[in-house]
């Protein structure tokens, strides 16, 4: 008779949580998964995926202005919210779907309903009460509610985005980061007059600063209005309805929406961490060790729960090298560095490895390979929008350390850019590649010669 009625009991229907309990079922293991809202988690229900679907929806106006330059004549257009939410929400239902169906083919048993830990071995959902050898944690984060901000309440944060009854006529945006960037051109690609409010000196913190520098200047270009060195102090409600912003400058300014998007939390609240013993941090994130255990020899944690790289893919990551630790007795470390990522601005971002100032702290001397051009297919539409590729090398060994392109494509060029620094190539790899003719992305392996040099954390 089995000590325990599960071998694996998942918290937390998001992809990190469903990967791991997808593959530990079709491994014949006894699965059971408890979501107590929508199985998808933020990247499927309220995150990268609507996120991405908003963003080839506000990108259409400039499509528009561009035809004119090739030829095309464009009618009379107009946009209809209603039906672009519809249809979002149509592509979200069938995902959710896909994901239910993968359980369920594995074997994986689905339960609708929050989850509470009782004991180290023991689960509460509802009225039911399970036990399992293992325990894994993949419950994600929430947007920060920034309560100290007096009228939080009358803001809104990226999940009710996704759903607003009708569009504002203006908005502001607090923050500095992905969300806040992404859904400051969104609104502004779908004709809304936007304002970015950001604390720190230059937007998107810890991406490499020429990036930073050169999407603050075209988002401005564009006609998005960026306030770094400034917060709200405090948000009220007029009698009209619309919110005015009372600024750390001193300043009030109206507008018809407020967005905060100052950062998430991970979501342990109300969990029963406490009485299964797992240990937390300051931000109420599950401390883990390389391997996603918690100070719980039989409980895990994946994802943003974790607080370690809140993307989606790192989550599945670790979902993968859970399986392989605890079911295959293959004990794989997480690996964490070198992760491409995107910003799904206009123009958009995809980056990998260090940044210029991150790699000028670590390495002796760098070669800088910088290329700043208009791309092929601006020339005739007669926008000047510009694009940048920049390489960041190690001078003494030549490896590549980090890759970073702003302009139309640059997630997908990541991607691919992500094998060749995670390969550890070096720039003679690079240079040996020939180019395919005519693309942006031929410049990545055309600069021969480098832009500058930094030694010391000073460009020479």
């Amino acid at each position: 008779m089995a000590k325990f009625d599960l071998d694996l009991f998942v918290i937390g229907g998001g992809s990190g949580g469903v990967r791991a309990g997808r593959l530990a079922a079709s491994l014949g293991k006894r699965v059971a998964i408890a979501e107590e809202y929508r199985f998808g988690g933020t990247c499927v229900i309220r995150g990268c995926v609507p996120k991405k679907l908003f963003v080839y929806a506000s990108q259409f106006p400039e499509h528009f202005e561009d035809a004119a330059g090739y030829g095309w004549t464009v009618g009379q257009t107009r946009f209809d919210w209603p039906t672009l939410i519809a249809n979002k929400d149509r592509e979200i239902a069938r995902l959710e779907g896909l994901y239910r169906k993968g359980l369920e083919n594995a074997g994986a048993r689905i339960i609708e309903g929050r989850a509470v830990l009782l004991d180290r071995h023991t689960v509460r959902v509802g009225d039911e009460t399970l036990t399992a050898e293992n325990i894994l944690i993949a419950t994600g984060g929430r947007p920060n509610p920034h309560e100290a901000l007096p009228g939080h309440e009358h803001c809104i944060f990226s999940n009710e985005a996704f759903d607003l009854k009708e569009l504002p006529r203006s908005i502001a945006i607090g923050g500095g980061g992905y969300i806040a960037v992404e859904f400051a051109n969104i609104f502004h690609g779908l004709r809304i007059e936007t304002t970015l409010v950001y604390r720190g000196k230059e937007i998107l913190s810890r991406f490499d600063g020429d990036l930073r520098r050169g999407l603050h200047e075209a988002m401005e270009a564009k006609g998005i209005r960026i306030l770094c060195h400034e917060v709200f102090e405090k948000v009220e409600k007029r009698p009209d309805g619309r919110l005015d912003a009372h600024l750390l400058s001193g300043g009030v300014e109206t507008f018809d929406q407020i967005m905060l998007a100052i950062g998430r939390n991970p979501n342990t609240q109300d969990l029963g961490l406490e009485a299964a013993g797992v240990e937390t941090g300051i931000r109420g994130e599950i401390l883990v060790d390389d391997y996603s255990r918690t100070n719980v020899e039989n409980i895990w944690a994946i994802g943003d729960v974790t607080d370690r790289v809140q993307l989606t893919p790192v989550a599945i990551h670790e979902a993968m090298c859970f399986i392989e630790t605890v079911f295959k007795g293959n004990p794989t470390r997480v690996d964490h560095q070198d992760i491409a990522t995107a910003v799904f601005s206009q123009p958009e971002i995809g980056t990998v490895g260090l940044s210029e100032e991150e790699a000028a702290r670590r390495f002796g001397e760098l070669e800088i390979f910088r290329a700043s051009f208009r791309p092929m297919r601006h020339t005739l539409a007669g926008r000047q929008d510009k694009m940048m590729m920049k390489l960041v090398v190690d001078a003494a060994s030549r490896r590549v350390l980090g890759a970073h392109v702003l302009g139309p494509d640059a997630g997908e060029m990541a991607q691919l850019l992500g094998i060749a620094v995670k390969a550890r190539l070096t720039k003679d790899d690079f240079d040996r590649t020939m180019a395919i003719h005519p693309t942006a992305a031929e410049e990545l392996v055309t600069m021969y010669q480098p832009t500058y040099r930094v030694r010391n954390g000073e460009r020479v």
